[in-house]
Formats: structure tokens, sequence, C-alpha cells
């Protein structure tokens, strides 16, 4: 097809995810047309440097010949098996083991999705099973962060705490609720890393006490909020949340959706305090987007419970057709291989320093309030004034600018509706990719500065500094 009859085809009859619906079928798709390590190219032949890894996802970069080599190994041998029926495949148990063999020794077993919003699905009906089936049947209240982001399904939306995931939606659900996020720039004592955690426990502890200890089943939380802005909390909360949750009695969930694989330095960000969930979510870099596969892994004090006594002859009534699948599974193999043995994971951790170095250089534009980010995953903030941290107003389409800026600088990153843009760019990054990232960026940055209602909008110490 042609690349009008294409961008035609696309606004006839194919949905996007999370976008405003009549502003796309009047802007067109951008059909992206190939990619290359760190870079895509679109019909139009423009190279793009993609900052964002795809959608958080694309970890090892784009075109990896051992990755294509083993998908077409594996859908030639067996292109699908079923997990139903006693059945398995080669692929996906070794992928368990060697799942379990790598990420925190709390969790022994894998139930393998499609992504990551059906892991958060999977994990609440885990959890739901577990408590009703170990005699605890009041445990139904759960406990995520404002700001989290669990996946759009139609239970883990509710636990996702972002307006456009809740409207029109009727969520969240009466037994989910959320606590305030550890988003250092935004609180009073930001500051603070102690009295942020402190503050966070203490909620935790409070809406517990709220809802009853013996009703509350679990707290999810991400271990830096990647859709929420990209907030990074303080070294040592994750670990102060998860002791908190073992006191209460109530399981921990870490949604390791965005930040597994590499995204924060250790394979799993858990590793970083060494942070034993109960439960764990993960998918994206599991395959590095080349193929749908998520996880839940799960303690086996959850699975023994969920299995019960032997005596038991019923079914536990969760699956799914395409649990397991040989083909995604064998690509999961290679990407954990490349992670590994082909260096992307210790590259990733060598080039955090310049990535966060480029960044903090930022924070003398004009437009740039904050600089946060822990390995490949980071943000800046943008706001009004510098010194009162105001936002700009939303009627000034900042994101939307931004964003138009960017692909004229042959750049792709996130620019989120609050005025934050997001940055995870692929383990294979390096001196040339981020040079190129940065120079690109403030380009881009100055661009949008020029433009009258922007500049007209700074305040304060931002004005002074245009």
């Amino acid at each position: 097809m042609s690349r009008t009859s294409l961008i035609d085809a696309d606004r006839k009859h194919l949905i996007h995810p999370v976008i405003n619906y009549r502003a796309h079928e009047a802007r067109g798709t951008t059909v992206l047309e190939s990619g290359h390590g760190a870079y895509l190219r679109d019909m139009d032949g423009n190279e793009l440097l993609d900052a964002f890894a795809g959608l958080w996802c694309v970890n090892v970069g784009y075109g990896q010949q051992s990755i294509v080599e083993a998908a077409t190994r594996q859908m030639t041998k067996l292109p699908y098996a079923t997990a139903y029926f006693h059945f398995s495949s080669e692929p996906a148990i070794e992928l368990a083991e060697k799942l379990v063999a790598l990420s925190p020794a709390s969790l022994q077993h894998v139930y393998f999705t499609l992504g990551g919003s059906d892991a958060i699905d999977s994990a609440v009906r885990f959890i739901t099973h577990y408590f009703n089936a170990t005699g605890r049947p009041t445990k139904k209240q759960m406990i995520a962060l404002e700001r989290g982001y669990h996946g759009s399904s139609s239970v883990g939306a509710g636990l996702t705490a972002l307006p456009a995931f809740h409207r029109n939606f009727d969520l969240p659900l009466p037994q989910q609720h959320h606590l305030p996020s550890p988003y250092a720039y935004r609180q009073p004592h930001g500051d603070n890393a102690q009295a942020l955690i402190a503050a966070s426990v203490a909620a935790l502890e409070a809406k517990v006490a709220a809802l009853g200890a013996e009703n509350v089943a679990a707290f999810f939380c991400e271990p830096i909020q990647g859709s929420g802005g990209v907030i990074v909390p303080p070294v040592g909360w994750l670990k102060a949340m998860r002791d908190a949750c073992r006191r209460l009695d109530i399981l921990f969930v870490a949604d390791e959706v965005i930040t597994g694989f590499g995204r924060t330095g250790p394979l799993f960000a858990c590793e970083a305090e060494q942070v034993e969930p109960d439960l764990m979510t993960v998918a994206k870099g599991l395959t590095s987007g080349y193929a749908p596969m998520g996880a839940v892994l799960m303690s086996d004090e959850i699975y023994q419970g969920i299995a019960g006594d032997a005596r038991d002859t019923a079914v536990v009534g969760h699956g799914q057709t395409y649990s397991a699948h040989p083909v995604s599974a064998a690509i999961g193999l290679e990407v954990l291989r490349l992670y590994q043995e082909g260096g992307l994971l210790a590259n990733g951790i060598a080039q955090a320093p310049r990535f966060a170095a480029g960044l903090d250089a930022l924070l003398d534009h004009p437009l740039v309030g904050d600089s946060r980010h822990r390995g490949l995953l980071g943000a800046l903030e943008l706001v009004a004034d510098k010194d009162s941290r105001a936002r700009f107003d939303a009627s000034l389409k900042l994101p939307d600018r931004i964003a138009e800026a960017a692909y004229r600088n042959r750049l792709v990153f996130r620019a989120f509706g609050d005025n934050i843009l997001g940055f995870a760019p692929a383990l294979c990054f390096g001196e040339a990719e981020f040079d190129q990232l940065f120079g690109r960026l403030r380009r881009t940055l100055d661009e949008v500065l020029d433009h009258a209602e922007v500049r007209a909008a700074l305040r304060g110490a931002s004005r002074a500094a245009a």
C-alpha cells in the first residue's frame, strides 16, 4: 500500500491506544517502516533516534538478528503449544526456570501472560484466590499509589491512578484505594528523603488501619513510577514499604513491567534494595518487545495456598490461550542471553552516568524545572516558574508542541500530558547516541521556547533565565 493509502486506512479502521480519537483522525498516523539499533525509519525516509525504546520495552534495540533466528527456529519446530491439559514446551519451561534463578529469592513460580496489563489482572485474581482458599475471604481491599500505572485491564486500570484510565470507565472499583505518590519534586518535604519515606509508610499504615488489616489484601507499587511521570523515590523507600507490608500482614506486589530487565541498572529494580516481593509482574523487556509476553512471579507460600490440599480436585480457573507461548518464550530466552552474555546489561549500567549527566545539564534551560533518573530511566519536568514550580496552563498544549518539535529534530521520547518528558533509551545506547539525544533535545526545547505563547507564559526565575 502507498503511504497515503496506509494513512487513510489507519484513520478509517485502526483504533490506537490511549489517544484522543478525534485528534488522531485529524492528524493521521506516522507510519514506521523499519528499525535498527537505536533508530527507527518512517515511510518518508526520516531516521529517528528512539529515546523511549518503543514503549519502554525495546531494551536490546531493534534488528537483533539472533532474536529473529531464535523465533524462526521455534516457529519452524513448534509454533504453538497450549499450556492446558498438562502440556508444555521446552522454551517455556526453560524460561520459567531462568526467571526464577534471576529474580528475588522469594519468587519460585511463574505464570506467563501476554503482557503487563494481564499480568496485573492475573496477580489480582491469584491474590483473591489465595485469600479465599486460605480462609481469609475478607481480605479484598487493594492499595496502590497516586500517579501509579498498573495497566489498562478492567481491574488493573482501577489500580492505575491516572485520570484518563478512569474517565467514563467507572473506575476505580470500591475495593481499590490510593496513597500519595513519593513525588519529591511536588512534596513539601521532598528534599528530605527520610521524611518522604516516613510519610509514605505512615500513609500506608493509616489506610490499612482505616480499612482494617483483616480486610486488606495487598499493596501494589512500581519501584519507579513510569507513566505517572517517572517518579523516582529515594533509595530505601521500596524496602521500607515492603517491610511495612510485612508488619501489616498484607502482600507486597512489585510491578516491574517497566523497571525490569536492566532499565534501572540491575536486572530487576528490587535487587538494588534486596527487596523480596510476594508477587512481581514483568513484561516489556522480557521479550524486548519482539513478541508479546508478560509474567507473574509468585512466592511458594502463595502458590501452595492456591494449590491447596492434595485431596482438592478443583481446578484453578485462570488461564489464557497464549500463556507460555513457545515462540515468545524462545525470544525471551535469547533476550536474556543478550542482556547477560551479550553485554547489554553491563552497557546500560556503564552508560547510566552519561545519561544522568545529560539530563541534569538541561536544568539550566528556562523550561526545565526538574531532572530525575535512575539507570536508563529518566524524566525532565517542564515548569512555567522554576521558583514556585508552577505548571504551564493546559490550554498551551505544551506536550503537543514538544512532540512536534522533537519529530522535526528526528527524536522520539514521551511528552506526558502534565509537561513531563519521559526517556527510556535502549541498553544498546553508546556515547554517540547520547550525544545525539541531548543535542537534539536541547534544540527541541529551544524551538518550543521560541514560541511567543510559551515565552509569554514564563514567570519568575524561568522568565529571567530566558
